[in-house]
């Protein structure tokens, strides 16, 4: 498992420990991995790997009968870019998948993964997604939406934001259509994924049970939290000019990749097998959401 230490590989290791498989965590920090697991410790095996070394890959892929890569990056900083991880990492760990003979590997991409999108972010994705096929050609692509869960990125800032400020700021006209996935969802759904049978290539899109506008799903959020805040649609041009000045400091609070994802819509393919196929039923951000401001208060 690459990425095990993650907002969703942390939950993937738990769910393939309640399927009675033992995981072995590859990390550059496998004492930090190692303080972090649960109950489930004795199942874990903790190992030093790098995804940007071959030997590094290769040594944890040893004896291993699945591989899950869900490393990820959101933020570009040095050596660490869109390409270097989700291409260049991904087509490594998918090589070194292929000639340790491994028999499943599960790539963790994303919606909307697109090769010719002019979003540097989504292309890569895409020249990622084709980089595995090309290494292993049975590769399980996993597409889920944005994601959310008690302790995310999503989810509880937007929360924090709303409570902040009465007056908030929307993304455009706030028209751009999102199918948030809950996490535990999308982890059980990757566990099943390694567990079945069936090898053959398959790419799975997972979104939540209601795609909404990002205005819809503001209202959504505010109306669980008791909130009535005023949208204000702000042009995307004003928020690549803010985002290009937030740019210069040291750790940015907005970036232009962020303000181009925002342009996108991510929704689910009718089309793509999804949570149904695999049998689940997907949670609902207004359920969890519930769940987390009952836990709060």
């Amino acid at each position: 498992m690459f990425g095990g230490t993650g907002f969703l590989g942390n939950r993937i290791v738990r769910h393939l420990c309640s399927h009675e498989f033992p995981v072995r965590i590859g990390s550059r920090h496998p004492d930090r991995a190692q303080r972090q697991s649960g109950p489930e410790k004795q199942q874990l095996q903790f190992i030093e790997a790098n995804i940007h070394d071959e030997r590094s890959v290769a040594n944890a892929l040893v004896g291993a009968y699945g591989v899950i890569n869900a490393v990820s990056l959101y933020r570009e900083r040095g050596s660490e870019t869109f390409h270097s991880v989700h291409v260049e990492a991904a087509q490594r760990v998918a090589a070194e998948a292929r000639r340790a003979g491994v028999k499943r590997l599960v790539h963790v991409s994303g919606i909307g993964a697109d090769a010719a999108s002019p979003s540097r972010y989504v292309r890569k994705r895409g020249e990622g997604e084709r980089a595995v096929r090309a290494e292993f050609p049975d590769a399980v692509l996993v597409r889920p939406a944005v994601m959310f869960g008690p302790d995310d990125a999503f989810l509880s800032t937007i929360l924090k934001l709303l409570r902040q400020f009465p007056i908030y700021p929307m993304f455009g006209r706030g028209r751009t259509r999102l199918q948030p996935a809950y996490v535990e969802d999308v982890a059980d759904a990757v566990a099943r994924l390694v567990e079945r049978a069936e090898t053959h290539p398959t790419v799975f899109e997972f979104g939540g049970p209601t795609a909404y506008s990002y205005e819809q799903l503001l209202r959504a959020i505010a109306h669980q939290a008791g909130l009535a805040p005023l949208l204000i649609p702000v042009p995307f041009v004003v928020w690549h000019a803010l985002a290009w000045a937030a740019e210069m400091l040291p750790d940015p609070p907005l970036t232009r990749n962020q303000v181009e994802l925002m342009q996108i819509d991510t929704v689910s393919s009718p089309e793509m097998p999804g949570f149904a196929e695999l049998g689940i039923s997907p949670h609902s951000i207004e359920e969890i959401l519930r769940s987390m401001l009952s836990n709060r208060g």
